[in-house]
């Protein structure tokens, strides 16, 4: 499978690269994505964001589609991982499941970091299952930066989860699955990512 095209971010001579992949439903250049990249971009990190095949067939049509088979985003990520094989210091994650499936990959591929930004460990209502087993022996330094109302993933319940020690769990206060907070609080969707941003740039820097 050839690389889908990347949008990228950042100084093309930064000793970091960090490849993301979006959720399920919003493009590589939603407010949430923008932000996170751009952010990381001018902490000095290099940021490649792509789409599944799903997500391109969408843009070219206007036909929303739903997500390839589970097969197709894996071969997606590791033509991704690929064709930034020469980066110095290679980063891979996204939101949502752009994570998720990233986190599937990361050892396989040797990369040297994973960042996932609201990681689903479940469907809202519904039991983890298979979406954290294999994070229980993940070997890849590993953040998971997650709201603290996120509905795929409380503190509450994420702290009776059995994860590996290389993974490392940040909390945004009162985020929902993409960190904005409730309308009364006094804090707004860009302070919060630019939370994100200093937690994942001090990570990404320090691996």
């Amino acid at each position: 499978m050839l690389a889908p095209p990347l949008l990228l971010d950042g100084p093309a001579g930064a000793s970091h690269t960090v490849a993301l992949a979006p959720g399920a439903v919003p493009p590589m250049d939603s407010p949430f994505m923008t932000a996170i990249a751009e952010g990381l971009a001018a902490a000095g990190l290099r940021v490649a964001r792509f789409e599944f095949p799903y997500m391109q067939a969408r843009r070219a049509t206007g036909v929303r589609r739903p997500p390839n088979r589970l097969a197709v985003l894996l071969d997606t990520w590791r033509a991704v991982a690929a064709s930034l094989a020469d980066a110095t210091t290679l980063v891979i994650g996204g939101k949502s499941l752009g994570g998720r499936v990233a986190s599937m990959i990361a050892d396989e591929v040797g990369a040297r970091g994973l960042v996932c930004l609201g990681y689903p460990f479940h469907a809202p209502g519904k039991p983890p299952g298979e979406r954290i087993a294999h994070l229980a022996t993940l070997k890849t330094p590993t953040l998971i930066v997650q709201g603290s109302r996120d509905p795929f993933g409380t503190p509450e319940e994420v702290a009776g989860y059995a994860l590996s020690p290389s993974v490392r769990v940040v909390w945004i206060d009162d985020g929902d699955h993409s960190f904005a907070p409730r309308g009364a609080s006094d804090h707004t969707a860009d302070d919060a990512w630019r939370e994100a941003v200093g937690v994942t740039a001090d990570f990404v820097r320090g691996l």
